[in-house]
């Protein structure tokens, strides 16, 4: 289901790139649909064309187990960096720290910069890592000032399956793997410098192993199971980690739990040291 403007003012979903398994449902599934020679668009600079498809998420439940069109789709290449966004405070004052609003941006707003800027010293060492400690208003506000958008959560998880040589990568061992070992090691104090990894199938770059990127819109997922009717408890329906609408039998096999659509849910004025973004456009 999706939200209207007044639930995203309240809330907003976060992806976080984690690892792939070889154990899913047989609910998760994916098409890929490839253009034909000549009909591929040249995407606006920073971005890559992703071809559109059919998606099926692994977290909805039975009954909403619809299969997801995913329209074809412009994706920035790389998550937005601090000096792109130190270009937006620059011609929008209102997003500065000293001046954004509390209602659309929390406390830690910005938080490594320390000011309205980062300071000098800091300047070129967080140049060209992805920006973090921004809230969904104002990734929202960055991607409208760039005339693009967030991109929505099946869009994202769409382009996120593919390894670096195909749109379906948890048909490859390797990429898994890779994946995996990456999810083992100790979290980083500061995101990588963008690009550190390599490019996936689509051209895209960071969706594994950086950080954590808002999204647009709002999933049934994350409703608590009295505003839909559901008899069940809360306690049942929200599970640690990526459990959200697995069975009993799959919440006990470990890797089920490792997505490459692992979700969690946030306020959007809240901010964390490692929740960026990126941006979407729509074709022409």
């Amino acid at each position: 289901m999706k939200s209207t403007d007044r639930h995203l003012g309240m809330w907003a979903v976060v992806l976080v790139a984690l690892a792939c398994c070889g154990v899913l449902s047989a609910r998760v599934w994916t098409s890929w649909a490839t253009p034909a020679e000549g009909e591929m668009p040249e995407p606006p600079s920073g971005m890559q064309y992703i071809a559109g498809g059919v998606y099926a998420p692994f977290f909805k439940e039975e009954s909403a187990a619809q299969p997801t069109p995913v329209a074809p789709v412009y994706l920035d290449i790389y998550p937005v960096t601090h000096a792109q966004y130190v270009a937006f405070v620059q011609a929008n004052p209102r997003w500065r720290r000293s001046q954004v609003s509390p209602l659309l941006a929390d406390a830690g707003y910005l938080r490594d910069w320390q000011a309205d800027f980062p300071p000098p010293e800091a300047a070129s060492a967080l140049a060209q890592r992805p920006v973090t400690y921004v809230s969904w208003f104002a990734a929202h506000a960055y991607c409208r000032w760039q005339q693009k958008r967030l991109p929505r959560s099946a869009e994202w998880e769409y382009v996120a399956l593919a390894s670096e040589t195909a749109p379906d990568g948890r048909q490859d061992p390797g990429h898994q793997a890779r994946l995996l070992a990456w999810y083992t090691l100790p979290a980083a104090a500061i995101p990588p410098l963008i690009g550190s990894g390599q490019k996936n199938y689509w051209g895209i770059y960071d969706l594994h192993g950086s950080i954590w990127e808002w999204v647009a819109d709002f999933q049934t997922a994350f409703v608590p199971g009295a505003a839909r009717g559901d008899k069940e408890s809360e306690r049942d329906r929200f599970c640690g980690s990526g459990a959200f609408g697995v069975s009993e039998q799959e919440r006990i096999n470990y890797p089920a739990f490792m997505r490459s659509a692992y979700r969690s849910s946030l306020r959007g004025a809240y901010t964390v040291y490692n929740l960026g973004f990126r941006c979407a456009k729509d074709l022409p």
